[in-house]
């Protein structure tokens, strides 16, 4: 049965339970994540699978259809929102609600970006009519140059032309932030590498002091796996009291830990990326613990895979005498991963939220070749994934389903 907001705090949920967990998926769709994941766990079978791909669809290959039925039907909602929002509402129906995620990556001319703004907006107009979609989203090198982004965090003196490019970019933000306030849906702007990570913190700063002055509406992302990030949470909450406003926050671990360490060791700099998983997740904690002493300001969107810190949450939210669906409170999952998590809490009368990722097969491609190579380097998620995969095939065999 599921927990309404009404439910004691006595029990946490079971984040075992592979019947709730999978409740939705068939027996075959349980056998195709089996073996998707034991391939992406096979670090030399991702790298082979990854390169094949790219080369059999630049050669136009007629390769879309496998594509499309195997990995992208794991970690994608479909190629259109449209499409996703079919899987919004079959999420929708256990009560995961869903974050349309255009994860078309690598455009760089201002007509592309231009068109990623106005799929943005397409997604804040659909969280604006549905319940089953709470957040909009947006990544910032969808919305400016690459090479921008890093010359305006390193505070470099840009052209008359990057100048332009630059306004253009700030203006894109603008519009997005200004419709989120308007259509009253919260929006997270993700985190990128930390040399373009300044210029998107100043940005998000003006965005949340101009539109959280009565509620969080604008959510920045912290990568935890930094070392400088709870002293920046910390200095972000000064910043809010002194200006009256509220503060939105999504925290994650990081997604480029190699690609900064390998950048930090050939350019001679400090790691910004903390020495081990321990010290990361003793920060991400510590950012949990900050933002459950400060709820009158935060609102927090816990975007975890690990189950210890998703309870953690849970039992602050607790102690501090919060409802289970009191909405400072999301946990977020990807799609296709931690179904454990996602559903389970769910079910206990949690917020949780799924970030669905969708555009053509061919342009995501680097957003799901990107998530195949981080599982094979998270070596322990890819091996829960297969444990509890396992686990609810045995249930079903031996209980008939």
């Amino acid at each position: 049965m599921q927990a309404t907001a009404t439910t004691p705090h006595t029990e946490q949920p079971d984040l075992g339970d592979t019947r709730t967990a999978f409740a939705n998926r068939s027996d075959r769709d349980l056998w195709q994540a089996y073996w998707l994941f034991r391939i992406i766990g096979n670090p030399t079978l991702t790298t082979i699978g990854s390169t094949l791909s790219k080369a059999a669809l630049w050669l136009h290959l007629p390769v879309k259809g496998l594509i499309k039925a195997t990995i992208f039907e794991q970690f994608c909602g479909g190629e259109t929102i449209e499409e996703s929002l079919r899987t919004a509402a079959r999420m929708g129906k256990s009560g995961v609600g869903t974050i349309l995620d255009h994860s078309v990556e690598g455009q760089e001319d201002d007509e592309a970006l231009d068109h990623a703004t106005a799929e943005i907006l397409r997604t804040i107009e659909a969280a604006r009519t549905r319940k089953d979609v709470p957040f909009s989203v947006f990544k910032p090198t969808g919305l400016s140059p690459v090479q921008l982004l890093t010359d305006v965090s390193a505070g470099k003196v840009l052209s008359e032309e990057d100048r332009r490019e630059w306004a253009l970019v700030l203006g894109r933000v603008e519009k997005l932030c200004a419709a989120a306030a308007k259509a009253d849906v919260p929006l997270l702007i993700d985190a990128e590498e930390s040399w373009m990570q300044p210029a998107i913190d100043d940005m998000v700063e003006t965005m949340m002091a101009r539109f959280n002055k009565e509620k969080p509406i604008i959510f920045n992302t912290l990568q935890l796996y930094r070392h400088d990030r709870y002293a920046f949470l910390k200095a972000s909450h000064a910043k809010a009291v002194a200006g009256g406003y509220h503060i939105g926050v999504k925290l994650v671990r990081g997604a480029y830990m190699e690609k900064e360490r390998e950048r930090a060791l050939e350019q001679g700099y400090p790691s910004p990326i903390h020495a081990d998983k321990a010290a990361t997740d003793r920060d991400y904690d510590a950012c949990l613990r900050f933002c459950a002493e400060h709820f009158d300001r935060f609102a927090v969107c816990v975007g975890t895979h690990n189950e210890q810190s998703t309870l953690l949450m849970a039992r602050l939210m607790h102690e501090k005498g919060l409802p289970r669906d009191d909405k400072r409170v999301w946990f977020s999952q990807l799609l296709g991963m931690s179904d454990n998590i996602s559903y389970n809490m769910a079910a206990a009368g949690y917020n949780v939220v799924k970030y669905v990722p969708y555009g053509p097969v061919r342009q995501v491609l680097p957003y799901l070749i990107r998530r195949a190579e981080e599982n094979t380097s998270a070596r322990g998620q890819t091996g829960r994934e297969l444990g509890l995969i396992a686990a609810e095939r045995k249930r079903r065999k031996r209980e008939g389903r």
